[in-house]
């Protein structure tokens, strides 16, 4: 299902705010959903997902869910940001005062953005495992980072 918490304008604003202009529109809806599903729902739940877009739970939701959604969402489009698709292929941009980056600094990059969406969606599981009987719709059960966990390369099952 798809939810709609957070606006591509939001998603920019969040996890787009170490560099230059960045249009909204680069951010389609269907980012958004693909990283909700894939990354926050796990966690969080269909339910939770669902209060919160009903107006729910505004603390968790600014503070909280919006980064985490934003800089998965940010994963997901930076490789499409860094190469150009059409009916030529694969290209990238080249400008008269920019050249595209060096594989090994887009790598360091996408980096970086996982680890602060990874930092993001840990320190959203301590938030609801830390007020879960004030969220009724949250169940820490179901909370995927409850039962496995992957830390320095190592997964651990509980």
């Amino acid at each position: 299902m798809k939810h709609n918490i957070i606006t591509p304008q939001q998603v920019v604003d969040i996890a787009f705010s170490d560099g230059g202009y960045l249009s909204p529109s680069m951010i389609v809806e269907e980012d958004i959903a693909v990283a909700t599903e894939r990354w926050v729902k796990p966690v969080v739940g269909e339910a939770l997902l669902e209060a919160v877009e009903a107006g729910k739970y505004e603390e968790l939701k600014g503070e909280y869910l919006l980064p985490v959604v934003a800089f998965y969402t940010r994963l997901l489009v930076q490789p499409r940001l860094n190469a150009i698709s059409s009916q030529a292929g694969l290209a990238v941009a080249v400008g008269a005062s920019c050249k595209a980056a060096e594989q090994s600094l887009r790598e360091e990059h996408m980096r970086a953005i996982r680890l602060r969406a990874r930092a993001a969606l840990t320190a959203l599981a301590e938030y609801l495992n830390a007020h879960a009987e004030e969220i009724e719709e949250y169940d820490p059960k179901c909370n995927v980072l409850n039962r496995c966990s992957c830390d320095g390369g190592i997964v651990q099952i509980f």
